[in-house]
């Protein structure tokens, strides 16, 4: 089975149909959103119709239990002044434009996804599935942190996002991590492009056979979409020219403090 994953849409209901065609012409069979529908770009309500439509089940991610429970913030854990300035008016932003039905169905949201493909245990969570906000870099986090994780999980293959950056690691005994990347936003490199993943299973599984996640073939995607259409309407919406210029430029403006050391190295600020 071929099956599609997309992180954070961060309101990028542009990025996300291209996504959806571009997953249905590659024979995608199920597609899964990992959370944080909203965040940072215009229009929230627009992304709804489009997950319903195309029948995508979704992760509740931290901004989704903020929306969901009428929360003052989107608990994304910032302590840089700056960032809380920015993610703030980003939330506030998002939260008046969400219709009160999109709330709830956000509310509605489970905090995690279990399904088996082929004989290969899947969990899919937003940060990881011991928090919803946690961030795990591929610079900082452990093979041993990961192994504990699967301990725990009794999972194949674990999939998240929210840290909008995406990268995969298999472990010794072939059960594999991956971040998904996001849709909302560039992965501040320099380029337009967003990411998602595609995994295809192999097939030749029975359900209750349990087979390594070797099995299974990952694939990250670099998806084009109307970026400088985006960039536009948010400017339109009055949002910040900073979170413009991200999607006009390829590089982060804001929101830089979750940045390790080495992804930071990569970026222009």
């Amino acid at each position: 089975m071929k099956i599609a994953f997309f992180g954070g849409i961060y309101n990028n209901y542009l990025a996300l149909e291209a996504a959806i065609e571009d997953a249905n012409q590659r024979g995608a069979e199920r597609m899964y959103c990992l959370g944080d529908l909203g965040a940072f770009g215009p229009y929230p309500d627009r992304v709804f119709p489009l997950l319903r439509d195309h029948q995508i089940e979704c992760v509740q991610g931290n901004y989704d239990n903020s929306i969901g429970n009428d929360l003052k913030d989107c608990q994304c854990g910032y302590t840089d002044p700056r960032d809380n300035r920015f993610a703030q008016i980003s939330y506030n932003y998002t939260y008046a434009n969400t219709s009160i039905q999109n709330r709830q169905w956000m509310r509605a949201l489970p905090s995690e996804i279990r399904f088996e493909v082929d004989g290969v245990r899947f969990l899919l969570c937003h940060g990881s599935p011991r928090k919803t906000n946690e961030f795990l870099w591929e610079s900082t986090t452990s093979t041993h942190f990961l192994e504990r994780v699967f301990n725990d999980a009794q999972a194949d293959v674990v999939l998240g996002t929210h840290s909008g950056i995406h990268w995969q690691r298999t472990l010794n005994d072939n059960r594999m991590f991956a971040n998904v990347g996001v849709l909302g936003r560039p992965e501040n490199d320099g380029k337009k492009n967003v990411w998602y993943a595609m995994i295809d299973t192999g097939g030749a599984g029975e359900v209750g056979t349990i087979r390594p996640a070797s099995a299974v073939q990952l694939e990250f995607i670099p998806l084009l979409y109307d970026h400088e259409r985006l960039a536009a309407e948010m400017r339109s919406e009055n949002l910040p020219d900073e979170f413009a210029e991200t999607i006009l430029e390829g590089w982060w403006t804001t929101c830089l403090e979750v940045l390790p050391g080495k992804e930071r190295r990569y970026g222009r600020y």
